[in-house]
């Protein structure tokens, strides 16, 4: 086969191209935690498609099931309309997932991506409460489009919307100021009738930031902000669209914090195989939507349906979740290890599960942490507001061999840019 000419994407790609610019090669086969590029080079793959890819690449259990049901003619598109795929999912989640965890939640399929999911769930909250600013924190993130980014802190991200972004107020997050309660601080201005801030239809949050910087809210931080919530009748939505489906541990982010959200959203790694698929969930006594209120051409996406259902029998044995467990307490052992032994590095450990990773001096040397890896055989990308923060999201069903050797690639990169810095 011949090879790629890199210059049709340097050419006729947009310069809003992202990833490829961190990983310059082209890639053409994956499978679990391995990626091949065209040169046959291989690849540790602990970016999982900014969390998409939780159970890793074509997951054999779901290309089988997937492919079954294409050469049998399944249904592809359906919008909203009623079909096996769809009810074999609805039942399996209701099932597998809400009931053990004593959850009641209608769902809804928005459309395929996580800022869809978003977007209806601060719909929905404005519409039950009759409010219209929303509460979100410091240093979160929640999806592009103009709803999303109005609750999304990063400013460069927001100036991409080109026009104001109204109805939302910042409040901080769990430790953005060390010495002061965060939440004191909210709930003052809650109380305060001069204080200028409108009592908000929701909150939105995330129990442990991704794109922010790896900021992981300590669980009774959460179980606060939910009481502040009922206290006032604020509708509590947790952004669960990269912390979940594992990637912390549990299969929602925010089962250990011990606090019921009323309104979920879900996507990523929600369709188990990299489909496009997000869900809102959220109380039943909040579905006050008619009929078509809402809605989105590719809200039936069937062959996510299927890959969806079959990754849900993971979450059948707790065996899997016990397996999960021991590879974060592996890898956090390992980061903290990392610190210690190199503290040139400067580094801080962040994260919770295998949502995890370190944050450096600066995005300048956790860049060139990053870089050292990929040359090596490893993806991992940075996070943070100056991308400070290398991180670690490796297949949640990694097996122990593969995690370590990936570690390894991570100590030597490391070991590389401490002992050995790059100079420009």
């Amino acid at each position: 086969m011949s090879k790629t000419n890199m210059e049709i994407f340097e050419t006729l790609e947009s310069e809003v191209r992202s990833y490829c610019r961190d990983f310059p090669t082209v890639f053409t086969k994956a499978k679990e935690h391995k990626l091949w590029d065209e040169n046959g080079k291989e690849y540790i793959d602990f970016f999982s498609g900014a969390g998409a890819l939780n159970y890793g690449h074509n997951d054999q259990k779901m290309k089988e099931k997937l492919i079954e049901y294409i050469m049998d003619d399944g249904i592809t598109h359906s919008l909203d309309k009623a079909t096996s795929a769809k009810a074999e999912f609805i039942e399996k989640f209701n099932e597998v997932i809400l009931k053990p965890r004593d959850l009641d939640y209608k769902m809804m399929f928005p459309g395929p991506t996580g800022t869809n999911a978003v977007e209806s769930a601060l719909k929905l909250a404005r519409k039950v409460t009759g409010r219209t600013d929303i509460i979100s924190f410091t240093r979160g993130f929640h999806g592009m489009t103009i709803g999303s980014l109005s609750v999304t802190g990063n400013a460069s991200k927001r100036k991409g919307a080109g026009v104001p972004l109204n109805h939302t107020v910042t409040m901080p997050y769990d430790q953005f100021v060390d010495e002061k309660d965060s939440l004191d601080y909210l709930e003052r201005y809650l109380e305060d009738d001069g204080s200028g801030v409108d009592l908000p239809a929701a909150m939105i949050v995330e129990t442990v930031q991704g794109e922010g910087g790896i900021n992981a809210a300590r669980f009774d931080w959460l179980k606060r902000v939910e009481e502040i919530c009922h206290r006032f009748n604020i509708l509590l939505i947790v952004d669960d669209i990269q912390a979940g489906i594992g990637r912390t541990g549990t299969f929602f982010s925010f089962e250990k914090a011990g606090i019921k959200p009323d309104i979920v959203c879900l996507s990523k790694s929600l369709s188990g195989y990299g489909l496009p698929f997000a869900v809102a969930l959220f109380r039943p006594e909040l579905d006050v939507w008619s009929p078509g209120e809402h809605n989105g051409t590719f809200r039936g996406n069937n062959h996510a349906f299927v890959t969806a259902s079959a990754a849900l029998d993971y979450w059948k044995d707790e065996k899997f979740e016990e397996s999960i467990e021991q590879k974060s307490e592996l890898t956090l052992t390992f980061l903290n290890e990392i610190v210690e032994k190199y503290p040139e590095l400067n580094g801080k450990v962040k994260g919770r599960g295998l949502m995890v990773g370190i944050e450096c001096e600066n995005g300048e040397v956790a860049d060139q942490v990053t870089s050292e890896a990929f040359e090596r055989g490893l993806i991992m990308e940075t996070a943070g507001m100056d991308g400070e923060v290398f991180k670690l999201f490796p297949a949640v069903n990694i097996d122990d061999a593969a995690l370590k050797a990936g570690l390894e690639i991570i100590e030597e990169s490391v070991r590389a840019v401490v002992k050995e810095p790059v100079t420009n």
